[in-house]
């Protein structure tokens, strides 16, 4: 590795992998702007969570201790009955605001589904998201992380789908917290058809957290929605990034690819697209290799992320 390359990856570490993007002013530099921010998803150590090895309320200390990452996504499997649990919501929140941690988004799942064609079962699925916003505003996060799960035509899933999230958009909109989609299988995997949701939600409240590598809209037929493309069509609208990685290239440090679909994310060429979005959020790193343990494939993805940024900004 050369001195430059060295010395850039070390002041990404020391300033929250930030650097500075085509627009930005010299001064945002020499004030060490964090412009490209790196979290982790709790996702990522899902094994050592559901093993009992990690308890759910060390999440934000082992983030910024074992990896000297500073911004967390929690998922709400590990913590599903405490929603509206005050007394652990303010552990949860000490904890994290002792190691200087910031709480950025819930990820929501098993709640229902928000494009329910039964409209009782849709309206229920928009309720039972009322506690989790309410949760994500006592910790201080911008956003819950929601599916959009429908039935239907393709024309009335997107009817469906934005009708749920409308309602609960305007809920969020109560506790100013966004309400965030990411592609996660069906048609929600189709860059245009979630698009299509947002632009029919029409809400500055709702948006997306592209997800680099979950295009899957039918994995047992093998059909994938363009990854690039997707991801595109997505950051118009987008709150969040989720930087999905599985196995890594050891001659390519820039590409990550998943063994069980034959899929591979070259972050390089989609650090490009988000950057040339004007994205300024945060990158979350979520791993789900298996080749590595989960805490040397997060240690992987930090490294192959802020090389990427590298190559993106510099050219080389």
């Amino acid at each position: 590795m050369n001195t430059s390359r060295r010395h850039f990856l070390q002041t990404c570490s020391a300033i929250g992998a930030g650097f500075l993007l085509p627009g930005f002013s010299q001064a945002s530099l020499l004030e060490k702007e964090p412009l490209c921010k790196i979290s982790l998803a709790e996702w990522s150590l899902h094994k050592a969570l559901f093993d009992g090895k990690l308890d759910h309320l060390d999440f934000a200390k082992t983030t910024k201790q074992e990896f000297g990452i500073s911004g967390v996504e929690y998922v709400n499997q590990f913590f599903k009955d405490k929603a509206q649990d005050q007394s652990y919501l303010k552990e949860m929140k000490t904890r994290a605001e002792g190691e200087g941690v910031k709480s950025l988004l819930i990820m929501i799942d098993r709640e229902g589904n928000l494009g329910d064609a039964d409209e009782a079962k849709r309206t229920q699925a928009v309720e039972n998201h009322y506690k989790w916003v309410e949760a994500a505003k006592f910790l201080g996060c911008h956003s819950i992380r929601v599916n959009a799960a429908s039935s239907g035509t393709y024309e009335e899933q997107v009817e469906r789908a934005a009708d749920g999230l409308r309602r609960l958009s305007e809920f969020g909109d109560q506790h100013d917290i966004n309400v965030i989609v990411e592609n996660h299988g069906g048609l929600s995997s189709s860059g245009a058809w979630l698009s299509t949701v947002m632009k029919t939600v029409d809400n500055p409240r709702c948006g997306t957290l592209p997800d680099f590598g979950n295009f899957a809209i039918d994995r047992n037929q093998d059909i994938w929605y363009d990854r690039y493309q997707g991801v595109a069509e997505l950051m118009p609208y987008a709150k969040a990034v989720s930087v999905k990685t599985h196995e890594f290239d050891k001659d390519n440090p820039h590409i990550t690819y998943d063994r069980r679909f034959n899929k591979e994310t070259d972050l390089v060429k989609m650090l490009a697209i988000v950057m040339a979005s004007g994205y300024k959020g945060y990158y979350g790193i979520e791993y789900e290799g298996s080749e590595l343990d989960e805490y040397a494939g997060i240690r992987k993805s930090k490294e192959a992320l802020m090389s990427s940024f590298y190559t993106v900004f510099f050219g080389c």
